[in-house]
């Protein structure tokens, strides 16, 4: 092995040249092609997404806490009895006045049979009273018809015995005389006896008069049963109040219903959109509005609307258990007022099943 101390001096003194510089890194132009196209791609999504903000969002104001509502008619009968015909099923388009189901009208029939009697003996009992007015004002007239034959007869006695009284000596007895007096006193106590009798005969006009009165008050008490039995016998048939659709009928035929109890629904045409909206989001909304509908069982439709109306409280201030705020712990909750949106087309022509409950998401224009 060599000796490291014996090496060539010349080698070893030999001088080391320093690495070759490495060449400058070339400077890339700022204004590439691939960076300008970049960046116009980058200004083109922002200013996109600021024509889209502007267009699209900033002038609606919507919510997805929306659904169809409308006023379900619940119908009930206004008499009790067994069901013995059933005239609709479920999910059947009614039109008002249209027979529902049919109650069993015996027991009803038999009532209006009953009070049609009771009206008949009151008119009866009318006719009577009448007719003993009848008899009693021609006593009235008789008495009076006395009264004035008694007096003529008392005028003529009276008459004659101031006429012998005068002639006394010349023509007529002392007893003669005394005898036209005691007529002419006659006479005149019939005269009496006769006005006794007309004020007592008009007196009894008076319980006629009563008994006429008392029985017109039985007909007519007589005559609001039978309206009465009439309606009862008319409500066994139970008819559709309004246009729309049967929903959740509970009455099948033979069965026994109460009165007030309820055995279907009514759906109606007529229905509305009801937003709840955040109390932040009604600042710019007012009634007018345009409002773009779109019902989730049709996302393909969308329908034309307008605001309607707000809800003058939010939709907790109205819940069964109000929020009672006067306590120690309040938390601020953003509230929900519900807005109601019609619609602009008639959902006759649309032949789509738009039933109240159905979920909704509104958009009104609000600028």
């Amino acid at each position: 092995m060599d000796d490291p101390s014996k090496a060539d001096p010349a080698k070893s003194a030999a001088p080391r040249l320093p690495p070759a510089p490495l060449p400058p890194p070339k400077r890339k132009g700022i204004f590439r092609p691939t960076y300008i196209a970049v960046m116009i791609v980058f200004v083109a999504l922002v200013a996109g997404a600021i024509f889209y903000y502007v267009r699209y969002v900033a002038p609606f104001e919507g919510t997805d806490d929306a659904f169809i509502d409308g006023y379900v008619t619940f119908v009930s009968p206004r008499v009790g009895g067994p069901v013995t015909r059933l005239f609709v099923n479920d999910n059947q388009r009614v039109k008002a006045g249209d027979a529902l189901i049919e109650i069993d009208p015996s027991d009803y029939e038999t009532a209006v049979a009953g009070a049609q009697a009771d009206l008949a003996a009151a008119r009866a009992r009318l006719d009577q009273a009448k007719a003993q007015v009848s008899v009693d004002q021609a006593k009235v007239d008789q008495q009076q018809a006395n009264i004035t034959a008694a007096q003529a007869v008392a005028a003529r006695a009276a008459a004659d015995s101031k006429r012998y009284e005068t002639v006394q000596s010349q023509a007529v007895s002392r007893s003669e005389l005394d005898q036209f007096k005691a007529e002419a006193t006659s006479t005149a106590a019939q005269v009496e006896v006769a006005r006794s009798q007309l004020k007592a005969a008009e007196a009894q006009l008076e319980p006629d008069q009563a008994d006429i009165e008392t029985a017109t008050a039985q007909v007519a008490q007589a005559e609001a049963r039978l309206r009465q039995a009439e309606l009862n016998l008319s409500y066994t048939k139970v008819a559709a109040p309004k246009d729309g659709k049967v929903t959740r009928r509970t009455v099948e035929q033979g069965a026994y219903v109460q009165a007030g109890q309820s055995l279907l629904a009514i759906v109606p045409k007529e229905v509305w959109v009801t937003a709840n909206f955040k109390e932040t989001q009604l600042t710019h909304i007012r009634p007018g509005q345009p409002v773009s509908i779109r019902i989730d069982a049709y996302p393909g439709r969308e329908f034309k609307g307008k605001v309607d109306s707000l809800q003058a409280g939010s939709g907790a201030e109205f819940s069964l258990l109000p929020p009672e705020n006067a306590v120690g712990n309040y938390v601020k909750v953003v509230q929900r007022v519900p807005v109601k949106i019609v619609f602009d087309e008639p959902l006759d022509d649309t032949n789509l099943d738009i039933a109240p409950g159905m979920s909704v998401e509104p958009k009104v224009r609000v600028r």
